[in-house]
């Protein structure tokens, strides 16, 4: 089985690549394809294509996206629409032109409207507005959607997509300005531990809600909505509304979610909360029942998952100064 691994260098890419690295070791037929973006620029159309025509896997992870946190949604939009729309424009289409057996699309939660019903049911998609902040990047995820159910409809593809919650884990990008709230975090309180700094600020209320998931739970549950049988997943999913959640179930204030990676990072000095920075969607806990009833649930706790991705950002920091 020959598998592109669109993305192989991000967070969710790289963990999707060392599960399939690791059950090829142990003995099983699977054949990881990559290429840097030195390599192929997904943005290229042509280059695309004649990628896809040469390579021709059976079939593809489309993880490839440009990401960031609040901060770098709200300074680059016109980036965040275009870039995600083009790689998954190409993408899509190339891998049908090239008879891909298989493909799946990976979203993000943050195609529900703002103030959609909690928990966030697969049916909420458009049905009311979304979130300012990250709009732009949101109507490019529900157009990779809407791509994949578009060929599926008139060309017989079987092409799939699902939506993690927020994702974490080894691998993040933890830029004090352009990453997502919890590796952000976990820089800042470190740096305060090093520093001896007596208090921490954190961006909006502490208010909002969050849901966080593993990147090894995503890499987990992408292969398994993958590999599932078409017919198995026709059965919880409809062609016009096609994508699947992936989250945990529950979520925890952004307050409980600071005195968390306070705890792990033996952070003791004051948290204080910034008003003035903004606080984006209220809450955002996805309904993950159509996935559990398929079979799949998540596996590593939150505080464990912060723990271990905190080592990895301390060795990870070590590392570059050697």
């Amino acid at each position: 089985m020959r598998i592109y691994v669109a993305g192989h260098r991000g967070m969710v890419g790289s963990a999707i690549l060392r599960r399939l690295e690791a059950r090829r070791a142990a003995g099983e037929e699977i054949t990881p394809i990559t290429r840097s973006r030195a390599e192929l620029d997904l943005a290229d159309q042509a280059a695309v294509r004649a990628f896809f025509a040469a390579e021709r896997p059976e079939r593809v992870i489309l993880a490839a996206a440009k990401v960031g946190g609040i901060h770098a949604n709200n300074s680059y939009p016109a980036d965040f629409i275009y870039e995600n729309l083009i790689i998954e424009a190409n993408v899509i289409h190339a891998a049908f032109e090239a008879g891909v057996e298989r493909l799946l699309f990976l979203g993000s939660s943050c195609i529900y409207p703002r103030e959609a019903p909690q928990p966030m049911a697969e049916e909420a998609l458009l049905t009311g507005p979304l979130e300012p902040t990250n709009e732009p990047y949101a109507i490019a995820k529900i157009a990779g959607i809407k791509l994949c159910e578009s060929y599926n409809r008139q060309h017989g593809t079987d092409f799939r997509s699902v939506m993690p919650t927020n994702l974490y884990g080894p691998g993040d990008n933890f830029h004090p300005e352009n990453s997502h709230v919890l590796p952000a975090l976990i820089r800042r309180f470190h740096e305060a531990v090093e520093s001896g700094a007596e208090e921490v600020v954190v961006w909006g209320t502490g208010r909002p809600r969050r849901e966080f998931l593993h990147v090894d739970d995503m890499a987990e549950a992408s292969l398994f909505v993958l590999e599932l049988p078409r017919e198995v997943y026709a059965r919880e999913t409809e062609p016009m509304r096609s994508h699947l959640n992936v989250g945990t179930g529950e979520d925890v204030t952004i307050a409980e979610l600071a005195g968390m990676v306070a705890r792990v990072t033996g952070f003791r000095g004051r948290i204080r909360f910034d008003p003035t920075r903004p606080d984006g969607t209220p809450r955002k806990l996805l309904d993950t029942s159509r996935l559990t009833r398929l079979g799949w649930t998540p596996k590593i706790g939150l505080e464990e998952g912060i723990r271990e991705t905190y080592a990895w950002f301390r060795d990870s920091r070590v590392s570059l100064r050697q």
